[in-house]
């Protein structure tokens, strides 16, 4: 099958280099690192022509006439670049554009007056992406560091589950349906412990790709989203670096030139909850986590570039359950993730891009408990894959994109247990080949289409088209519209298992490839320069979905025996229920991108149901994570400039300034299955049992749930705010910084529990509730030097 995929890749590869034509093409750099620019705007002024630099930094304008022209780049953040070329009759040219950084927007994001017009800005992004910057990210109000998965639930159409997960829960899909890569390389569970956390340190990230939906055929494998993190290629100019320490963590990132054609980054973060509060309080466990990435990037030559990426990351977890008991109980958990990647940058000719990858991926983990009885459990996915990625600039009205994937997975999952074990091992090969076109007829018009094949082997092998489909109309010169449609699968399936990591699974003879129908429309509109709105309407479709089966052990069947006697279980069968599901809802999203106040207000309307064999008499119902209304408030202040702007003075760089960063939050309450009634039921006693006041045997209290998530909890609401001083110095700043969340310290509720009070006169039930994080204040210092 890979055999076919790669010859079906390279003959086009072939064909198309074999035609010439006049191009203008290059890499965008920022002047002082020499770190490419991901989604530059390249034009030929009053041509007509142009193109955006691509996620390595490359933009190819093809198709271009014979005659002088003044070549334009602008990129926010940085000064326009204008510079003369002369092409002649047949002729290409190589012009690499190295943009400075704009003084006057390194802090307060001003853009000049013949910038690139917002309207210009958003027609170019794909529907449902999310573009934000590490300086936006790193600006919203944390609870102990800036953190990307957090940042990002900021926005319309992506829930958390509660304080305590970084998990993303995309437009009504599970975190599972979401595919999180690094350079290249997929990432499972990149949650640490807590949910304070997430894997993606964000003084070592250069740019991020996020989309809600509609993705075109170069992703796939998920139901949900896309989230590609490109790192740090490194300063190939000077050594540069950043420290940051809070009560909670510390981490630096360093970056540094490799010789003369190459560079390196490189960042280590670690908390150190097990050398502070776990020493002071006995009930918080001994915890902590450590991750690193190193990046290395060799510019070859001028057509061939080598990057290797590597990261590795792993939480450690000792936990004493009753410390002044004897025998004591308790349990040792750690877990992680590891990637690496290797990719090989090759220009054919000015107008065909390639980019091949290899990469492996480790996610493991271990548990053993002690005490009452003894359990062990080793958990790990292994993800070896190739890939290779074309770009073809056909013109700049018409460019195609092929490409191929192929996946080799070994998941295992052992677990000891008394009188039983566990033994799982699954080996799957995904097998992935796809094309897909975008042609603009006129500056009006953008049609971009695609089809993605997939194949995967496993006990039973399974087979998929997913057709994509999207197009952008220019309604006026401040308005867009947008629309996208695709089908979407997946062959990974997820055990979700509360506080602790959760085990995946390849589809197999019991559980098939799950599949999605997105169809996204979009309505955006430039209010003012650098002032935009954005609403879109979705409706998804779910199909062959799966949940884990909570009777399980009522329903597998066990294997045999092993030599000790112990039962083995070695396959799914009956650990998932099949459904399908919908997920419907609006969006809108109101952004100032640049000046002395900068941020967005958001809100989302969402309803999701899910139907699943034998839960809820195959009913739809609301799932947790469903939460109806969503208001979001993210605003950042820079104080000296917004008193300047109120003088109607120019906005400028300050040597010391004061931020104030703002996060509100509301959102409606998350359903939940309250009980209908409660019983009591009798029982005789053991030998060993006590028996109760009432006679010859105990009682047991009991309580039957009502209909599946049929109640919801009180509204969540939820305000945090930060202030940092900024100080420049000649080659160093310092910005010390207060971070409160939560400021309001509201109490919002978690879950619910019952307590049985009963007496022998009265049945008395106490409803208790769990709430999230109170009010949590972080002090903080970044360091750049």
């Amino acid at each position: 099958m890979l055999k076919k995929i790669l010859g079906v890749f390279f003959s086009f590869v072939l064909i198309l280099s074999a035609q010439p034509t006049s191009t203008v093409s290059g890499f965008v750099f920022d002047a002082d690192s020499k770190e490419t620019i991901i989604g530059a705007n390249v034009y030929l002024q009053k041509a007509g022509l142009g193109a955006s630099s691509n996620q390595s930094g490359f933009y190819s304008i093809p198709g271009v006439p014979a005659g002088d022209y003044i070549l334009v780049c602008e990129y926010i953040g940085y000064k326009s670049f204008k510079s003369k070329i002369s092409i002649q009759p047949g002729k290409s040219l190589r012009k690499n554009i190295f943009l400075k950084e704009e003084l006057l927007t390194a802090e307060a994001i001003v853009v000049q007056a013949d910038s690139e017009r917002t309207v210009e800005q958003m027609f170019r992004k794909p529907i449902s992406k999310i573009e934000l910057t590490p300086m936006e990210i790193k600006r919203i109000p944390q609870i102990a560091e800036t953190d990307l998965l957090r940042s990002l639930q900021t926005l319309p159409g992506i829930l958390p589950l509660s304080d305590f997960s970084s998990a993303l829960y995309v437009r009504g899909g599970t975190p599972d349906q979401n595919l999180y890569m690094i350079d290249g390389a997929d990432v499972y569970n990149p949650e640490h412990a807590f949910g304070i956390f997430s894997t993606f340190n964000t003084d070592a990230i250069k740019h991020v790709d996020m989309s809600k939906g509609g993705f075109g055929a170069e992703y796939g494998g998920r139901l949900s989203s896309i989230m590609d993190v490109t790192y740090l290629d490194g300063n190939r100019e000077q050594w540069e670096g950043t420290l940051s320490v809070s009560l909670l963590s510390a981490k630096s990132t360093i970056q540094m030139p490799l010789g003369k054609s190459g560079s390196i980054s490189g960042s280590f973060r670690r908390t150190y909850f097990d050398q502070t509060v776990a020493k002071v309080i006995d009930d918080i466990p001994n915890y902590y986590f450590y991750d690193m990435n190193v990046k290395a990037f060799w510019d070859v030559n001028p057509d061939n570039k080598l990057t290797v990426s590597l990261f590795g990351g792993r939480d450690v977890m000792h936990f004493i359950i009753n410390p002044d008991s004897d025998p004591q109980v308790g349990f040792d958990y750690n877990w992680g993730n590891t990637t690496a990647s290797l990719r090989w940058t090759h220009i054919v000719t000015p107008q065909i891009f390639t980019n091949f990858w290899v990469t492996r991926s480790t996610f493991s983990s271990n548990f053993d408990f002690t005490g009452i009885f003894d359990l062990n459990e080793d958990n790990a996915i292994n993800d070896l894959t190739f890939k290779g990625y074309m770009e073809y600039a056909w013109s700049t009205r018409f460019q195609v994109q092929l490409g191929f994937e192929n996946k080799n997975l070994d998941g295992t999952y052992h677990q000891v247990f008394p009188n039983g074990l566990a033994d799982i091992r699954q080996t799957r090969n995904h097998y992935v080949g796809f094309v897909s076109a975008k042609w603009r007829p006129t500056k009006r018009w953008d049609v971009s289409s695609g089809l993605r094949y997939n194949y995967f082997h496993s006990q039973k092998d399974y087979q998929s088209l997913n057709p994509r489909f999207a197009v952008k109309y220019r309604l006026s010169d401040t308005q867009n519209l947008k629309f996208a449609t695709g089908r979407y699968s997946q062959y990974l399936h997820r055990i979700p298992r509360g506080f602790f990591t959760s085990i995946w699974t390849a589809s197999d003879k019991y559980q098939k490839g799950s599949t999605a129908y997105h169809f996204i429309a979009g309505y955006e509109k430039e209010l003012a320069q650098n002032f935009s709105l954005e609403a879109e309407t979705y409706y998804k479709i779910y199909e062959d979905i799966y949940t884990y089966n909570y009777n399980a052990l009522t329903d597998v069947t066990a294997k045999g025996f092993d030599d000790e006697g112990r039962t083995i279980y070695n396959d799914t069968q009956g650990q998932f229920l099949h459904g399908n599901g919908t997920s419907a809802g609006v969006e809108f999203l109101l952004k100032k991108n640049t000046g002395a106040i900068t941020g967005w207000l958001g809100y989302s309307y969402s309803r999701t149901l899910f139907a699943f064999d034998g839960i809820n008499q195959d009913k739809s119902f609301a799932p947790r994570h469903d939460r109806t209304n969503t208001f979001n408030f993210v605003s950042t202040f820079d104080i000296k400039n917004l008193i300047r702007q109120l003088k109607g003075e120019r906005l400028k760089k300050d040597a010391g300034a004061w931020n104030i960063g703002l996060n509100m939050v509301y959102s409606s309450g998350q359903p939940i299955t309250v009980p209908s009634s409660a019983y009591i039921s009798n029982y005789l006693p053991d030998y060993d049992d006590v028996v109760s006041d009432q006679g010859e045997g105990g009682e047991t209290y009991s309580i039957y749930p009502a209909v599946i998530d049929n109640y919801r909890l009180p509204p969540y609401a939820r305000m945090d705010v930060s202030l940092t001083y900024r100080k420049q110095y000649e080659t160093w700043s310092l910005a010390p910084y207060l971070q409160i969340f939560n400021v309001l310290n509201r109490s919002n509720v978690w879950f619910i529990q019952y307590q049985d009070e009963s007496t022998t006169d009265e049945i008395i039930q106490k409803v208790e509730t769990i709430d999230m994080l109170p009010l949590l204040p972080t002090l903080g210092v970044n360091i750049k030097f």
